[in-house]
C-alpha cells in the first residue's frame, strides 16, 4: 500500500542524522585534541564512557521493564484470543509489508486511553489499552485507526531512528518536532486502514469512550483555534505529539 509520509518527517530526520554525525565527530576531535595530555585524555574519555553507559543502561532498563510488564500483565491477541481482531491486525501488518507482525497485547490501565509501539532486542511489540480495544464491537474503525497508527511506527522504523539519532537531542525542540511529524505520518496510515472513518479514534482520546460520539467536532476545532495563545504554542513545541485538534484537521483535509 502507498504510505503518505508527512512532508516534514524526512527533512527532520535528515537534520537529526547530520547533527548526530557532527556531535560524534566533535566528540572524537575533542578527545584527540586532549590526547596531547594523556592524563586529561584518559579522564575525559572515562567521563564520556561513563555517561554514555549510564544513558544506555537507563534506556535498556526502561525497555526491559515495559516489555516485562506488558508480557506479565497483558493479554496477547492471537488466533485463539480475540481471533477476529487478530485477523484484522495481521492483515494490516501484511498490507504494510511487514515481514514479521509485532505481537499485540491488551493492557488494562484503569481507564487510560493510549496505545504504543516499542522495539527491543530486534523485536517489535504493540500494546493497546483495554478501554480503546473495547470499542472493537461498536466502532471497529476507531480501533483499526489506533492499531494502524502503531503499525505505522513499526513500518517507518521510528523507534530505531530515534535511538540512533539520540545525540541530535542537544538541539532544543528538534526531537519533539521530528516526533510530531512521525505522528502525522502514522495518523495517515491509520486513516487508510479505517476507510477514512478514523476521526473517532482521535476524538476518543480527547473525550473518552463514553462521550466521544457526542463531541461537536466543528466547535472543538474552532475553540482550539481561539485558545491558540502564545503559551499554547510554546508548550506545543515541546510536545512529542501534535495537539488533537491539529491531528483531526490533518485527517479531515484528506477526506
Amino acid at each position: 500500500m502507498d504510505i503518505e509520509i508527512n512532508k516534514r518527517e524526512n527533512t527532520y530526520f535528515a537534520i537529526k542524522v547530520a547533527l548526530t554525525l557532527i556531535v560524534l565527530v566533535a566528540a572524537i576531535a575533542v578527545i584527540a585534541l586532549l590526547s596531547t595530555n594523556s592524563v586529561t585524555a584518559i579522564s575525559s574519555l572515562t567521563v564520556f564512557i561513563v555517561y554514555a553507559a549510564m544513558i544506555w543502561a537507563l534506556i535498556l532498563f526502561q525497555k526491559i521493564y515495559l516489555i516485562a510488564y506488558m508480557k506479565g500483565n497483558g493479554i496477547a491477541v492471537t488466533e485463539r484470543q480475540f481471533p477476529e481482531a487478530f485477523a484484522a491486525y495481521r492483515d494490516m501488518g501484511k498490507a504494510l509489508g511487514l515481514r514479521k507482525i509485532p505481537q499485540l497485547f491488551i493492557l488494562q490501565q484503569g481507564g487510560a486511553l493510549n496505545a504504543f509501539a516499542v522495539r527491543f532486542s530486534g523485536k517489535n511489540y504493540v500494546a493497546i489499552y483495554s478501554d480503546i480495544f473495547s470499542l472493537i464491537a461498536t466502532d471497529i474503525d476507531a480501533v483499526k485507526f489506533v492499531l494502524g497508527h502503531e503499525l505505522g511506527h513499526v513500518k517507518r522504523n521510528h523507534m530505531s531512528k530515534r535511538f540512533w539519532t539520540f545525540p541530535s537531542s542537544i538541539i532544543p525542540f528538534l526531537t519533539a518536532a521530528y516526533s510530531r511529524s512521525c505522528e502525522y505520518t502514522c495518523d495517515n496510515i491509520g486513516d487508510a486502514f479505517a476507510d477514512n472513518r478514523s476521526l473517532g479514534g482521535l476524538l476518543v482520546l480527547a473525550a473518552g469512550k463514553e462521550l466521544y460520539k457526542q463531541v461537536n467536532m466543528e466547535s472543538f476545532i474552532e475553540d482550539a483555534r481561539a485558545n491558540n495563545t502564545f503559551a499554547v504554542k510554546l508548550v506545543g513545541l515541546c510536545m512529542s505529539h501534535p495537539y488533537l485538534p491539529k491531528r483531526i484537521e490533518n485527517l479531515r483535509a484528506k477526506q
